[in-house]
């Protein structure tokens, strides 16, 4: 009998990054079941104090490739649920068997014998979740639903925000095949994207046969001190799952990063009495000229950072790489996949972009997932092309549910040192300047001060900094300008509008808005969020425009006119 909810049923959230967070313990936390079984209790009971409805075991990756001693697995699996049982049963709240997604070779093998142990223990719910491929799951769920006809079994599939698998799978044709599955009750996505782009995914989706799972992480993490941290943001996260409801997902959670508080909001937002309305996907951008704008020539360089394209077509980067030329800007920076997001590869993009508008261009180069033969390759081949500035980055951490994580063979300290190696050895004529990052939202803002001063020991001549919003961050920004001695270009982020500043804010680590400048862009059209945020823009730009060596423009959203119409401000500015 397939599943019938009269109601939308509410998961727990995250378990391992909690549990990271409440014990500091890095092992896996599966392991805790045997070793902290108390705080795994407590954790199970704080999701069902916050209203979850269902809850899943602590067994994500217990499985034979993480776990290959047989006797083992079996006594994390018996005392995880157990745990949850004892959890759930005076909230009299169904537990369900979590089985985590698995890209080894035994994948199907491995499915079965989890799936096996939990029907020994008398499981009748199972979530399959973060998967990357369905196939190998089908002889697990043949098998639960021989052995329990009316267990209950959802299948959650792990996509990135253009909604595909680690395994190269679109999620669309993953859910229908899913859907069409008579032993599956429900399926839909969960971890890898935040909220914002879950949302999108949800809303290009046809109306579903079966109830619609989705599980968002809470935003993309920071790396920060050897840990990957997520921001707190819950009221957020239960706004946007407000809207992923309304877009016909029935059966909603959280995944990495979501915390008890998460889950009690969510529960207050499901209560809730509210209008049926659909929120509008964002506008898609289109070009404009603030009226009456002529190009004046920036007293000092600025560079603008723009995003590599998601696909194969260049088009876009080219036009705003030609109209940015125009308009005044000195140097075009190219990041390497924000986010962890795939795109076109930052070098190449950033040499067409030279070879064909004829505007230096700055290649970002991460260590996240290249080790040092391909970063090697890679400084050659832009020295062939031309490319004489580099901007050397750690990178965004890769997914939690990536469980083979990023290659990260170098961290940023580590790059600017291999860059200034080949400076003396194969680029003695033609040297690389290496830029670096500086944190300027950073909270132990003195051991930032630190890692910059590194990076210039290490070969560094110039630091761009981080967006800067707050007046903390001018601070920040002046206080470098003081202790550094080298180039140091302030960072600015014009937001798109008001829905791109409360993504930021919220989804992004480490950046800070302040609470007036979103409420302004509420409810503005276009050109009056454009507006607004330029001239937010140039008040910070007017306390810190001295200071600087240079301007460092990120452009959102690929919103090109709003970075035109603040450069032609900078024009005044530096007049």
């Amino acid at each position: 009998m397939p599943l019938q909810l009269s109601a939308p049923l509410l998961f727990d959230g995250a378990f391992g990054t909690y549990y990271l967070t409440v014990t500091g313990d890095r092992a896996p936390c599966e392991l805790g079941n045997l070793t902290n079984s108390e705080a795994v209790l407590k954790i199970h009971k704080a999701y069902v104090a916050a209203g979850a409805q269902a809850i899943k075991t602590n067994t994500f990756v217990a499985n034979p490739v993480q776990i290959p001693d047989p006797q083992k697995l079996r006594r994390v699996i018996t005392a995880g649920w157990g745990l949850a049982g004892e959890a759930a049963a005076a909230a009299k709240v169904p537990v369900y068997a979590d089985i985590g997604g698995n890209d080894a070779k035994t994948a199907e093998e491995d499915y079965l014998t989890v799936a096996g142990l939990f029907l020994e223990l008398g499981a009748k719910h199972f979530l399959f979740e973060t998967i990357a491929e369905y196939t190998p799951l089908l002889p697990a769920i043949r098998r639960i639903r021989a052995a329990v006809p009316d267990a209950v079994i959802l299948v959650s599939f792990a996509v990135s925000q253009d909604g595909f698998t680690q395994r190269g799978l679109h999620y669309k044709p993953l859910l229908a095949a899913a859907m069409q599955n008579p032993a599956v009750d429900g399926a839909g996505l969960n971890c890898v994207c935040g909220p914002s782009h879950m949302v999108h995914l949800v809303q290009a989706l046809d109306p579903m046969p079966k109830p619609l799972v989705v599980m968002p992480n809470a935003g993309y993490p920071s790396y920060r001190n050897g840990r990957i941290i997520f921001e707190d943001n819950a009221d957020y996260f239960a706004r946007k799952m407000e809207t992923i409801y309304e877009s016909g997902a029935t059966i909603l959670g959280g995944c990495c990063g979501t915390t008890p508080n998460h889950i009690r909001l969510l529960k207050q937002m499901l209560e809730a009495p509210r209008p049926s309305v659909r929120q509008e996907p964002e506008e898609l951008p289109e070009q404009y000229l603030l009226e009456g704008q002529a190009a004046a020539g920036p007293h000092k360089p600025i560079a603008v950072e723009l995003d590599p394209p998601l696909d194969a077509d260049c088009t876009f980067i080219l036009s705003a790489a030609t109209q940015l030329k125009a308009c005044g800007a000195d140097l075009i920076t190219v990041a390497d996949s924000p986010l962890s997001r795939t795109r076109a590869d930052s070098i190449m993009t950033a040499a067409k972009i030279y070879r064909e508008v004829g505007i230096p261009a700055m290649p970002h180069i991460s260590c996240r997932d290249k080790n040092r033969i391909a970063l090697r390759a890679g400084l050659l081949g832009a020295s062939f092309e031309g490319l004489r500035h580099v901007l050397a980055v750690t990178g965004d951490p890769m997914p939690a549910s990536d469980r083979a994580g990023g290659v990260f063979s170098f961290n940023s300290f580590n790059l600017i040192s291999f860059i200034s190696g080949m400076n003396q050895e194969v680029f003695q004529d033609t040297p690389i300047e290496v830029g670096g990052a500086l944190n300027i939202n950073a909270l132990n803002f003195s051991a930032e001060l630190e890692r910059a001063r590194r990076k210039l020991d290490r070969g560094a001549s110039m630091l761009f900094s981080q967006p800067i919003f707050s007046d903390q961050a001018v601070e920040n920004f002046l206080r470098a300008r003081r202790e550094l001695d080298c180039r140091l270009y302030a960072g600015i982020l014009p937001v798109a509008g008001y829905k791109n500043a409360v993504f930021l804010l919220n989804e992004v680590s480490g950046i800070e808005i302040p609470d007036q400048v979103i409420q302004s862009l509420k409810d503005k059209n276009r050109q009056e969020s454009a507006e607004i945020s330029i001239q937010y823009s140039l008040g910070i730009l007017r306390r810190v425009y001295d200071a600087a060596d240079g301007i460092y423009i990120m452009t959102p959203l690929r919103r090109v006119d709003i970075v035109q119409g603040l450069i032609h401000e900078i024009g005044r500015l530096g007049k």
